[in-house]
């Protein structure tokens, strides 16, 4: 039987969320905050957590960093908000969180990310190793999210973008991974992006500008 931790401020929200998955046959935990959740995962490791944004001490996006630096991010972690932006959405899967659920939380999404998260493969939440100067092709990988990882240099992150985004924000954020992944393989230089990407070289400006890419000093026209 899986062991589903459930963090929330709200007491509401513990109670039924515990209900719903007891009788869907899970045994729960539950813990009111940070401080809570932090001195379980020392102790023991859930099955799945369900784990808030927004809670007083410690929001759970930092309580997800601290997890990461502590090498204990080692099971599925789905993210709960009724406020979150789409960025900090974006910005905890980036981190390591599988999925992200908006409250209210539709019951058979919940159901449906659980079930997804515990078979689910454990994320890879480490950066990429720079393997070569020339970096191999970007990798696609589909599940619940979707991972654009590439081996090239260390400026290029490992992007993840969720589905459960607007496409036009979800396009914007892969618009972002390509062109840094080419930006990094050309050394800087956007004339030579422009040609491996077949766009114009002032049209490819305009275009890194709207996606949030800083042309810094380190890359050339």
């Amino acid at each position: 039987m899986a062991t589903i931790l459930v963090v929330d401020d709200e007491m509401g929200i513990r109670e039924l969320l515990s209900e719903i998955l007891s009788d869907e046959g899970y045994a729960v935990d539950v813990a009111e905050n940070a401080r809570q959740a932090r001195e379980y995962r020392e102790k023991l490791m859930p099955d799945l957590v369900l784990l808030d944004i927004w809670m007083p001490d410690t929001d759970g996006v930092m309580l997800l960093k601290e997890w990461v630096a502590q090498s204990q991010l080692t099971m599925p972690v789905i993210m709960m908000s009724g406020h979150a932006t789409i960025d900090t959405a974006v910005e905890a899967t980036k981190i390591g969180a599988l999925n992200f659920l908006e409250k209210p939380i539709a019951l058979q999404k919940l159901l449906s990310a659980v079930e997804q998260g515990l078979v689910a493969p454990p994320r890879r939440v480490d950066t990429p190793a720079v393997a070569s100067k020339t970096p191999r092709a970007a990798v696609l990988v589909v599940s619940d999210t979707l991972e654009a990882i590439s081996n090239s240099p260390s400026d290029v992150p490992t992007t993840t973008i969720s589905f459960n985004i607007p496409l036009r924000d979800a396009r914007d954020a892969f618009e972002r991974a390509y062109f840094e992944y080419h930006l990094a393989r050309e050394s800087g230089s956007v004339t030579r992006v422009a040609e491996k990407t077949g766009l114009e070289r002032t049209h490819l400006y305009r275009k890194l500008k709207q996606i949030g890419i800083e042309l810094g000093k380190n890359r050339r026209a």
